[in-house]
């Protein structure tokens, strides 16, 4: 295996490691610094690269299909087009505030519940090309919307839902970033029932 390869695979262990331990780390008082150490071994000095700098980004990846749910034991493809931002600003944190909105899909390929989905997104680079990322918007699902759901389905309550997802990510270079992600999409009791589905994977993007 290559060097190239070997920083690539252990910069998708850190992130998938850093987000499942994240509340364990917190908690446990971890500072910074601690982590900084692995930062600098795997990030190198800090990124000129910056999230927000092209104006189309694709987003593919995989994602397990929510696994606390009826619906668990399969995966998902996830495929994301990531738009410039809306303006910009010269204050650096009206810049941050500004979102870019997003186009997408979560398919799931042997009957269990899909979403098509829109919305927006936010970014902020935190450190040595890692960035951070909080994205809204609303979906469209063809699961089962109803009172009647049948066994090994989520009881979604209606076709229609909110989308929420939360992304931590690193730039490899000025066109391809990786992230870890976990997207939830809920109707927020609009409809009854409201069982939900929360997907999590990684993600690979590429700025055009």
């Amino acid at each position: 295996m290559g060097s190239s390869h070997m920083k690539f695979f252990l910069k998708l262990t850190f992130l998938l490691g850093l987000t499942s331990s994240l509340p364990g780390l917190m908690s446990s008082g971890v500072e910074a610094a601690d982590l900084s150490v692995y930062g600098d071994l795997l990030f190198g000095p800090p990124s000129q690269v910056q999230s927000g700098t092209s104006p189309f980004e694709l987003r593919l990846g995989a994602v397990a299909h929510d696994p606390k749910s009826p619906e668990a034991s399969s995966a998902d493809l996830n495929a994301e087009l990531l738009f410039g931002k809306l303006a910009t600003s010269p204050d650096s944190l009206g810049n941050l505030l500004i979102p870019r909105p997003h186009i997408g899909a979560t398919i799931n390929f042997i009957g269990k519940t899909s979403n098509v989905y829109a919305g927006v997104t936010w970014d902020v680079d935190i450190y040595h090309g890692l960035f951070l990322e909080g994205a809204f918007g609303g979906a469209a699902n063809d699961g089962y919307g109803g009172l009647m759901v049948p066994a090994g389905h989520n009881a979604m309550g209606c076709n229609m839902s909110f989308r929420e997802s939360a992304s931590i990510g690193d730039h490899i270079d000025e066109k391809w970033s990786l992230m870890a992600t976990i997207e939830h999409y809920s109707n927020k009791g609009f409809c009854d029932p409201n069982r939900g589905l929360t997907n999590y994977g990684m993600r690979l993007g590429y700025a055009f």
